[in-house]
C-alpha cells in the first residue's frame, strides 16, 4: 500500500506539530516546514500528494510558495490556511491553484474534508462558494491583522486603526472568541 504524503507548511510550531501528529495518526506521511525555504528543501527531495500551506509567514508568503509548488509539482493538491480570512485572499489562492481555503483555527479533519470537497471547476461558480465574512468578522480580521503587524502593541495598533487605545481594548474584549 502506497502511503499518502502531505507537506505541512506553517510558521506556528505548535499548530504545525499538532496537525502533523493528527495526520500521522490518520496514516498520512507528513513533511513539516516552518517557511518557504524549508518547504523548497522538501520539494527538492520529493513530490507530496497534498500540501497545506499557511498564507502569511515570515519571508516569502504562502501564495509565493503555492505558485512555486504548482510549477514544481502540478499534481499536488494544495489547501491554503490563514488566520486572516478575506474573500480577496481566497480568490487569489484559488486562482493560483489551491483546491480550497480555510480560516484558522482548523483541525486535521477539516483540512482532509477541504481536500475531498473540491470547489467547482468553473471559476465563476467557485467565487460564489467562498464564505463572505460579516462586517463584524471583517472588522475582527482587520484588527487581528493590524495587531499582528504591530507585534501585539496595542498603542501602535490603535494609532494605525485611528481609534483610541481604550476603544481598541473594549473591542478586543467584546469580540474575543
Amino acid at each position: 500500500m502506497n502511503q499518502q504524503s502531505l507537506l505541512l507548511v506553517d510558521d506556528d510550531d505548535t499548530l504545525r506539530s499538532r496537525l502533523a501528529r493528527a495526520f500521522v495518526a490518520r496514516g498520512i506521511r507528513v513533511l513539516q516546514a516552518a517557511d518557504y525555504h524549508e518547504a523548497l528543501e522538501h520539494l527538492a527531495l520529493e513530490t507530496p500528494d497534498k500540501a497545506v500551506i499557511d498564507l502569511k509567514m515570515p519571508g516569502p508568503s504562502g501564495l509565493a510558495l503555492l505558485l512555486e509548488l504548482r510549477r514544481l509539482s502540478p499534481s499536488t493538491e494544495v489547501v491554503i490556511l490563514t488566520g486572516y480570512g478575506s474573500v480577496a485572499n481566497a480568490v487569489d489562492a484559488m486562482r493560483s491553484g489551491a483546491v480550497n481555503y480555510l480560516t484558522k483555527p482548523v483541525d486535521a479533519d477539516q483540512i482532509l474534508t477541504a481536500f475531498r470537497t473540491l470547489p467547482p471547476a468553473d471559476e465563476k461558480e467557485a467565487s460564489t462558494e467562498i464564505h463572505t465574512p460579516s462586517l463584524a468578522e471583517a472588522e475582527w480580521n482587520h484588527i487581528q491583522q493590524v495587531l499582528a503587524d504591530c507585534d501585539g502593541n496595542l498603542t501602535q495598533a490603535a494609532r494605525i486603526l485611528d481609534i483610541p487605545r481604550r476603544t481598541l481594548q473594549r473591542k478586543l474584549k467584546k469580540m474575543a472568541p
